[in-house]
Formats: C-alpha cells, structure tokens, sequence
C-alpha cells in the first residue's frame, strides 16, 4: 500500500528539515556523550542515526535499483532484519556505524546532514530521483514513495527519542508529514497484534495492551 509519489516528494524535505533543526538544538550537543533513552546507544549515537535518514536518501534517490521490489512499505518492516532480530545487544550498538559517526562530533553531523537535506530537496525537486530506489544493506528496493515513507517514519519515531533523551519538546509535524507515519504505524501494529488489540489499547484502558508496530 503506497501513498501517492508527489505528496512523499514534497512531504520527506519537510520532516528532513524538522529533524535538522533538532539535530543542531544546544542540548543535543551538550549532551553528546551521555547515554539517549534508547538502550546502549549514545544521545550521539541517536543523533548521527536520526541525521542518516537524509543522508541515506542523499545517497541512495539518484542511484539505480537492481534489487528485487517489494510491494509495499509494510513489506520492508515485516522483513528488515533489525525487526525480526529484536533489540542489539550492547557490544552490536557499540560497533555500529551510530557511534562510530558519533566520534566525529555533532559539527561534522550538522555539517553532512545540512548538506543532505539540501540534496534531497534539490533531487525531488528537480525530478532527478529515481522510480525504485535501492536498499542495499537488506537486499531489496522500494518504489520511491515507499522508501520515503520508511525514511519519513524513522524520523518520526527518533526524532521523538532524541528530544526526549535530551529534555527538549518534541518537534510537531504536519500533517503531511505524520499522517502517513501514523497510519504505516496503525498498520504494522494490526498486522503483529490483530485488530483487537489495537482497538482495545486505542478505546478501552482497563484492557490496554503492549501493542509496538516493532
């Protein structure tokens, strides 16, 4: 189930941009070293994973897809191996590619992820953004609307990690931005749990149940 390309093309620019201003806020910086409310992972560490998301789209929009395609957003997520495997343990945060960014400092993050940004928006501005897009590191490709959405998710999700681990608001987007995020979200949660579940969590509090989209 895609959501139409064009509203993907202008909506990704606008959460990129919203996770750029957080990603630069002082006391992300201030806090660099210190452990993010995600397990083993630095606020640093969360920070360069959270600035990736435009950097990976940066890298992968121009480049030709030779990948299998799946079907849908909801098909990566049912068969990306950080979901399947469950949460890293330490010592594979730890040799991760979060932390060793991290290293480098919040200058270089703001320095790569501002120019990023601007590269995506230019990309699908100008239409220079591939129809299916690869994902090399899980084998398969996406149509491009799908792959911003998963990008577009992740920026929601640890865009709300990293404000909370640092103390900070967490960044409101629009519409356009969340509510796609939101429904991939509602999707993937009936599709682990069941509809029960979910209705139950959402209406009834005194049977509220563990209901993680992951």
């Amino acid at each position: 189930m895609s959501h139409p390309v064009d509203s993907l093309d202008s909506a990704f620019p606008v959460a990129a941009s919203i996770a750029l201003d957080l990603i630069r806020h002082p006391e992300v910086a201030a806090r660099w070293s210190r452990p993010s409310a995600l397990p083993h992972l630095s606020v640093g560490g969360l920070a360069c994973h959270l600035g990736r998301q435009a950097i990976r789209a940066a890298e992968l929009l121009p480049t030709p897809a030779e990948l299998p395609t799946l079907d849908s957003a909801d098909d990566h997520y049912e068969r990306a191996s950080w979901v399947t495997e469950g949460t890293p343990d330490q010592d594979a945060v730890a040799e991760g590619p979060d932390e060793a960014d991290a290293v480098r400092g919040p200058d270089d993050l703001h320095a790569r992820s501002g120019e990023a940004v601007a590269q995506v928006g230019d990309l699908l501005t100008r239409g220079a953004a591939v129809d299916v897009v690869p994902i090399p590191w899980q084998g398969w490709s996406l149509r491009r609307a799908d792959f911003l959405l998963t990008r577009q998710l992740e920026i929601v999700v640890h865009s709300d990690d990293l404000a909370v681990s640092v103390g900070v608001p967490t960044p409101v987007f629009p519409p356009v931005v969340f509510d796609p995020v939101r429904d991939l979200l509602v999707r993937l949660a009936v599709r682990r749990h069941g509809q029960s579940a979910l209705i139950g969590a959402l209406s009834r509090s005194e049977r509220a149940r563990d209901i993680a989209a992951f």
